[in-house]
């Protein structure tokens, strides 16, 4: 009920109004069953600009972080996404990542549709980065297609830091469904998995047109926050006054 007062009551308007998203390649979402839709992750508003625009509810794999926050705003925050029918998923460990493939699971076998973004986080620089195979592990397990997504111009609009988004158009594009049932059965093999996971990443990149960067985007967010602490501890700011 709330999912579809935000989407055609609340929030669903004023994205369209804000962001006045061009859509491509809809009819490639299919109208029935279960399917995967893997997209890129460039700002916070893609986790509502894709709802708004597809004609078929989605659920998403969001972080945990988004339903533990403290106070208040926590707890609002917490009560938005459950409400829109968000998942949390602990990003922590192998047992974490484990529980969001079964929570996944679960939204394919109700035949619906799943969202997911396989980079595991935003992109800090705008750029695609190597995507985690818990994408190919729902896919060949469902037996379900995966349709790629690409969001353009989010990034420009809302960049990570930035709490108001800039009004400017955005696209979406959706590409044509992938079909991993030559694997079938294979999803215990890593070179199958890695294999699926990257044919998933190449399709989003042809959409988007992203520069490509072979690394998981967490360990390059990593490392710069640590040569930025290096930096400060050999280089601390003089105190004022």
């Amino acid at each position: 009920m709330f999912y579809h007062l935000l989407k055609y009551v609340l929030l669903g308007p004023l994205l369209r109004l804000v962001f006045r998203p061009r859509i491509e390649g809809l009819e490639n979402v299919p109208a029935s069953g279960a399917a995967i839709v893997a997209g890129n992750h460039l700002s916070f508003a893609d986790h509502f600009l894709m709802p708004a625009v597809l004609k078929r509810r989605i659920t998403f794999l969001a972080k945990a972080e988004y339903f533990t926050g403290p106070g208040l705003k926590g707890r609002l925050t917490a009560f938005f996404f459950r409400s829109a029918g968000q998942i949390p998923v602990d990003r922590s460990g192998k047992e974490a990542g484990r529980a969001a493939i079964r929570e996944g699971l679960g939204v394919l076998g109700r035949g619906e549709l799943l969202g997911i973004y396989p980079e595991g986080t935003r992109s800090h620089d705008g750029r695609l980065y190597k995507g985690k195979v818990g994408v190919a592990v729902m896919a060949l397990r469902a037996g379900v297609p995966v349709v790629p997504c690409a969001m353009i111009g989010t990034f420009e609009a809302q960049p990570p830091g930035r709490k108001v988004p800039r009004v400017r158009p955005v696209a979406i594009r959706f590409g044509e469904p992938l079909d991993f049932s030559r694997y079938a059965g294979m999803e215990q093999e890593k070179a199958v998995l890695r294999a699926v996971t990257d044919e998933i990443m190449y399709a989003i990149l042809a959409l988007s047109g992203q520069e490509y960067v072979d690394e998981y985007a967490a360990v390059v967010k990593a490392g710069r926050a640590a040569e930025r602490g290096g930096r400060e501890r050999r280089f601390p700011r003089a105190p004022l006054g």
